[in-house]
């Protein structure tokens, strides 16, 4: 989790909070001390209760749905190539009913901060 926060920060800048479930990978020290000293808030959803986390929950069902029980891996390179397949076609093709009927990749647009020669631009 810290690794792929740290390509978010680099990408993009940090969240200030994160809504998360309980796993041991989002109550591990290492990883809450990382986001207290980076200022972001963990938000913990209460046990047993993933609706408080629906859009994560959702997706977790999809992607275990479509990829994870549809095929028998032979080794992680094989796990990523699939997934990275599949991410595109899911970010990238098919409408959302939660995202006015856009694809996330297009409904994301409609919040990109404009950049001027490689700088963004403050709104």
């Amino acid at each position: 989790m810290i690794r792929v926060l740290e390509q978010l920060r680099d990408e993009r800048g940090l969240p200030a909070a994160l809504r998360v479930d309980n796993g041991p990978e989002l109550r591990a020290q290492a990883f809450c001390d990382w986001c207290a000293a980076h200022g972001i808030t963990l938000r913990f959803i209460q046990p047993g209760e993933p609706h408080q986390n629906a859009f994560i929950e959702r997706f977790n069902r999809t992607y275990r749905h479509e990829v994870l029980n549809a095929y028998v891996f032979d080794h992680l390179h094989h796990v990523r190539l699939i997934s990275e397949g599949w991410m595109r076609l899911y970010n990238e093709e098919p409408p959302h009913r939660a995202l006015d009927r856009l694809p996330p990749l297009r409904f994301a647009e409609r919040f990109a901060i404009p950049e001027i020669s490689g700088h963004p631009v403050s709104t």
